[in-house]
């Protein structure tokens, strides 16, 4: 959703019709993953992607189709149909994709779920009566449900989506229920998280490059660094929070989650040695400092010295970043969000 949700905003304030298709499932080599949105207006204007552009087309013509009927619809590609091979989806893989209208209200809803980084489930109908289909249910970590699909079945709809919320993996779900009203219907049952965030010690050249990268990559950034003249608005203007502290008064600010990756660039020990302890007594994902191996080295030591264990210091990626010949600051911060992003994968 983060990856459309801009535009939505636009075209709702337009008042334009919006269908969004969600891929619901995938197998082989489909190229997007579970969850990939595209979003569509009638009258031609398109946001996200469900196959990095293989069946965009015919997707698209779907949308349109619903936004004039206002009747969903569940869409099957795959290597082994006539339609996979006219739209281009070749490559040994099978989507599954559910378009259907945009509800407002549900859409305003989830929107301040998103802004706020909490965890949801969202539930959507994608195959059963037609007076329940696409119909909507919002289940938030703290148990709270929003929207109803039927009474009937509403309390067995939200105790699998808590389960699958607990277990952080989107799926689709039949329920088979003789004894209720609706014997049987499908669900696409979506996890969807709060933003990765991406904390920089140190406004040096090298953060400019790798805050922009983690932004178009969906990460909330976050520049620490008590030197004026290094963390101004003018050298990070795009960035969401710039704290001009120390970092053990910076980090107070902050929520360390393992949804939370760290680089420590300032190459000063004054700076990078407390942001460091920090962030390793905490369960973040990723914690890279920049410098030589043997700068890490005495860097360890002084870390060992004020208490920090071995096991704590080998979660340190130091040198930091993946090894690509990285030389200018723009290619040493695509080296370092590389290795984030693989870090987040458990690469």
């Amino acid at each position: 959703m983060r990856d459309v949700i801009q535009d939505i905003d636009q075209w709702l304030i337009d008042e334009a019709p919006i269908g969004i298709a969600t891929v619901i499932s995938t197998w082989g080599s489909a190229p997007r993953r579970v969850g990939a949105k595209l979003a569509m207006t009638s009258d031609g204007k398109i946001s996200g992607s469900v196959s990095g552009g293989c069946v965009e087309g015919a997707v698209f013509e779907a949308g349109v189709e619903v936004l004039v009927n206002r009747q969903s619809k569940l869409l099957h590609f795959g290597v082994a149909d006539e339609t996979a091979w006219d739209v281009g989806l070749a490559c040994g893989g099978t989507i599954d994709v559910f378009v259907e209208p945009l509800d407002p209200v549900v859409y305003n809803f989830m929107h301040g779920l998103l802004d706020e980084d909490e965890a949801f489930a969202s539930v959507t109908i994608i195959s059963g009566p037609t007076d329940i289909l696409s119909k909507k249910m919002i289940i938030q970590r703290g148990g709270r449900i929003f929207g109803s699909i039927n009474t009937a079945v509403d309390g067995i709809i939200a105790a699998t989506a808590r389960a699958t919320l607990a277990n952080d993996v989107s799926n689709r779900h039949t329920f088979n229920l003789p004894d209720l009203e609706y014997e049987s219907f499908e669900a696409f049952i979506e996890i969807i998280q709060p933003a990765p965030t991406l904390i920089v010690i140190g406004g040096v050249h090298i953060a400019i490059a790798l805050t922009a990268i983690a932004k178009n990559l969906g990460y909330r950034t976050f520049v620490i660094d008590p030197r004026r003249a290094f963390s101004s608005l003018d050298r990070f203007p795009d960035v969401d929070h710039l704290i001009q502290a120390w970092p053990d008064e910076a980090f107070r600010q902050i929520k360390l989650t393992p949804n939370t990756a760290i680089a420590s660039l300032t190459h000063d020990p004054k700076i990078d040695d407390p942001a460091l302890k920090l962030a390793l007594a905490n369960p973040v994902f990723y914690v890279g400092a920049l410098g030589s191996r043997k700068t890490h080295k005495k860097r360890r030591n002084r870390l060992a010295e004020g208490g920090i264990t071995d096991g704590q210091l080998d979660r340190i990626h130091s040198p930091i970043g993946l090894k690509i010949g990285a030389q200018t600051p723009e290619e040493i911060a695509l080296a370092i969000m590389a290795e984030i992003v693989a870090a987040s994968h458990n690469s």
